[in-house]
């Protein structure tokens, strides 16, 4: 038994030192996988129908990328990145890698090198620079030698950025070489919304962008979106939102409807540092029904697997931790219990001479208080009600016919102790004051003063 267990402990130890040493290199990754759907929309007719299979739609992936990255610090100024990358499009693919090292040379700014190759294109030599000019201002320089079949190619990209103000960055980009091309553009980004507006210069492609995202302030990160951009090869108008589905993934869906690229599809799920994305292309072609099922679909799948999947996979791991945690800390709610209980006992004849000097003045009797997890919500009916009698300590914290209790948890209270760890509690009291019943319950932290009109039981009816 005590090998199985150090075998287990051993086990842990490994997983945690993994994951500490896993997430200290800074892994980071993308796999991108391409789906032509346009048979679902865009059938063959007649002279097609005799061929073998044509009655069913055929999808197919069409093209895939995978992209991952490493940063592992090697001084506390120099860092080492090592990337990679694999392409296939319609049965035609490569990849590269990249070995890039960084070196911050002040407080203002660092430099980067970086060394490629691959089997498509040739070795790549690249410096970055990164410098604060004021607290408000800062540049990046990014300089690159591509060699190909062709000869040299040389690049070069330089953006000045300023802060607008506090949540607003003016960018200004001028790239040459490889796809010349001169941006500008605005980025607000407040607590609540995330705005865009840019517009590009370029050798092959100008064109306008305005994006807006809202944030709603729930628990789930909800976030929609919608954003059009215009220029010399067309217009797309794209919308869509995304959400928090667990601690650590983040799923989202967009459409995007344009001329002449037609209707696509863009599913993406982030799962820490990984990003899963899956841009599906419907139709050439602007088809209603193709956006009404890209825009309805998602959303009806993603619904039916919130309330089938998600949210019974997220109670039974909550569970699980409640009950982790429960165990972890047993001996200590034990004592804490013991030591509540030998504090009520000790209240008593002070409680006794409180009560007597209330009820002599018609002043404020507490009838009784409990303090835990309550459950009201028929939907929650088999969750256990999980609370304790604190009458005496509360009625044993009144003084001159007035009770205050400030913002915190009534778990340190003297006579209290915690009877449900890491769930949701409330107090609730049941008082007397001026020969009248009052009833309050207020959430675990929230501070409570009594008496208060507000609280009277109405016993006309």
């Amino acid at each position: 038994m005590l090998a199985a267990e150090k075998q287990e402990h051993c086990f842990e130890f490994r997983a945690s030192m993994h994951s500490e040493f896993y997430v200290s290199l800074g892994h980071k990754g993308t796999i991108s996988v391409g789906v032509d759907a346009t048979d679902l929309f865009d059938r063959y007719d007649e002279e097609y129908e005799d061929v073998s299979g044509s009655g069913f739609p055929q999808i197919e992936i069409n093209k895939m990328h995978i992209s991952q990255s490493i940063e592992a610090p090697l001084t506390a100024t120099d860092t080492a990145i090592l990337s990679g990358s694999l392409s296939t499009q319609n049965g035609n693919g490569g990849g590269s890698i990249n070995f890039a090292l960084r070196r911050v040379t002040s407080a203002k700014g660092w430099g980067e090198l970086e060394f490629g190759a691959g089997d498509l294109q040739g070795p790549l030599f690249g410096l970055k620079l990164f410098r604060n000019l004021t607290p408000r201002c800062f540049v990046t320089t990014n300089c690159a030698l591509q060699f190909s079949s062709r000869g040299i190619r040389p690049g070069l990209t330089t953006v000045l950025a300023r802060n607008l103000d506090k949540n607003t960055v003016g960018y200004l980009q001028w790239r040459w070489g490889i796809q010349s091309a001169m941006n500008t553009s605005i980025v607000r980004d407040t607590k609540t919304c995330h705005f865009t507006v840019a517009l590009q210069l370029g050798i092959p492609h100008s064109f306008a962008l305005i994006s807006y995202q809202h944030k709603f302030q729930d628990d789930d990160q909800t976030r929609v979106k919608g954003s059009l951009k215009a220029g010399f090869f067309g217009t797309i108008v794209e919308y869509g939102a995304e959400r928090k589905i667990s601690r650590h993934s983040v799923l989202g869906a967009a459409v995007s409807i344009g001329v002449p690229q037609g209707v696509s599809l863009k599913v993406k799920l982030n799962r820490a540092s990984q990003t899963y994305f899956f841009p599906i292309h419907l139709t050439d072609q602007l088809l209603p029904s193709a956006v009404f099922y890209a825009t309805v679909g998602p959303l009806v799948i993603y619904l039916a697997m919130h309330r089938l999947i998600i949210k019974p996979y997220l109670r039974a791991q909550k569970e699980k931790e409640l009950e982790k945690q429960r165990e972890s800390t047993a001996s200590d709610i034990l004592q804490k219990k013991q030591e509540a209980e030998a504090a009520v006992r000790l209240m008593q004849e002070s409680v006794r001479r409180i009560i007597e000097a209330e009820e002599s003045r018609m002043g404020l009797i507490i009838v009784n208080a409990w303090y835990g997890k309550f459950v009201n919500d028929k939907s929650r009916k088999n969750e256990r009600v999980k609370v304790i009698d604190v009458t005496v300590p509360l009625q044993c914290l009144v003084k001159d016919s007035k009770l205050i209790l400030t913002e915190a948890s009534k778990a340190g209270l003297p006579g209290f102790y915690d009877p449900c760890v890491g769930e949701e509690k409330s107090l609730r009291v049941l008082y007397q004051f001026r020969g009248v019943l009052h009833q309050v319950m207020v959430p675990d932290s929230e501070a409570l003063r009594i008496p208060k009109q507000s609280h009277r039981i109405d016993t006309d009816g």
